[in-house]
């Protein structure tokens, strides 16, 4: 009898913990699982939302992509350059913010809030249609510059060598959320290892890159993978500001694949897109893992916590 009432109200308990993730589990299934199958499905398909006639074309939308079309490869170039430049240059920014706001003073809280506002808004449609202002001929920047002295009339949107690094400055500004995984993981260093360090006569430069940059490899880690992800990603400061131009030279990934799926409306061919993006990514990330290995530190991890402490101890 008792062993019924227990079997009845485990039985009970499952229900109500299916009940409570029902709504996540719906979602789940909806908005990620079974549009993720049917994108694959589709990729294998000349799929077109104005046409009814659908027909099975095996892998020809990925040789088309790799064979005959020039803007695919050109979109992959431009992406790599975003992502291979703002990425590193986001990361050492917030990372360096970081450490001035893991000091002691009572107005650090206020700096956080304003460090992290850009995180929040910069990926809005408003703040990207301010950045295209501050960056047209007659803009902010040009006016600017002029009043210094310096005569200065580049369209610095219509210029080649430039447009694409308009958008690489909006990225790189929005590095609060970075910032804040990086200032979480400063706070839990002990300060023994820096006490330590200079009770042996370490410098602060050997601090940072004997005691700080292995203590804090893991946050590291996770801010790469993620902003690696969000570089291969971005869409709206492409979409908003420069459209692609001039002459492709901004084309990310997603606007082009943006441009076949809703513009073009070839959804068989933007779906071949999105798994090759999902590929180069997935790429990227494996290799940033297998490379962990050689350089993300664990505090469980002994043999290297030795090195680092004898390294610290001959300076």
């Amino acid at each position: 009898m008792e062993r019924g009432r227990k079997k009845w109200s485990i039985y009970n308990e499952n229900v109500v913990g299916y009940v409570f993730i029902f709504p996540w589990l719906a979602g789940f299934l909806c908005f990620t699982l079974v549009p993720f199958i049917m994108s694959f499905i589709l990729s294998f398909t000349n799929f077109n939302i104005l046409s009814p006639d659908t027909k099975f074309v095996g892998l020809d939308n990925y040789v088309k992509l790799f064979t005959q079309d020039k803007l695919f490869l050109k979109s992959l170039f431009v992406t790599f350059k975003f992502a291979f430049v703002s990425v590193p240059l986001r990361l050492i920014f917030a990372l360096f913010v970081a450490m001035i706001l893991n000091r002691k003073s009572r107005a650090v809280p206020v700096y956080r809030v304003v460090y992290y506002l850009p995180s929040i808004i910069g990926g809005s449609v408003a703040v990207s249609v301010m950045w295209r202002n501050l960056f047209t001929k007659s803009g902010v920047l040009n006016s600017i510059l002029q009043a210094m002295g310096i005569n200065c009339k580049i369209n610095w949107l219509g210029n080649t060598d430039t447009a694409i690094y308009v958008l690489i400055l909006l990225y790189v500004w929005q590095f609060g959320s970075s910032m804040l995984i990086f200032l979480s993981g400063l706070k839990q260093i002990s300060t023994s290892y820096y006490e330590a360090a200079e009770v042996d006569g370490a410098g602060k430069i050997r601090m940072f890159f004997s005691i700080t940059l292995p203590l804090l490899s893991p946050i590291i880690l996770f801010n790469l993978i993620m902003q690696i992800i969000n570089g291969f990603m971005v869409f709206t400061q492409a979409q908003i500001i420069t459209g692609g131009g001039p002459v492709n030279e901004t084309l990310v990934y997603i606007l082009y694949l943006y441009q076949n799926s809703f513009k073009y409306y070839e959804m068989g061919y933007g779906s071949a897109m999105a798994w090759i993006l999902l590929v180069i990514v997935g790429f990227f990330t494996a290799m940033v893992f297998r490379s962990s290995k050689q350089w993300v530190f664990y505090e469980n991890n002994t043999d290297m916590a030795s090195k680092k402490k004898k390294g610290v101890s001959r300076t």
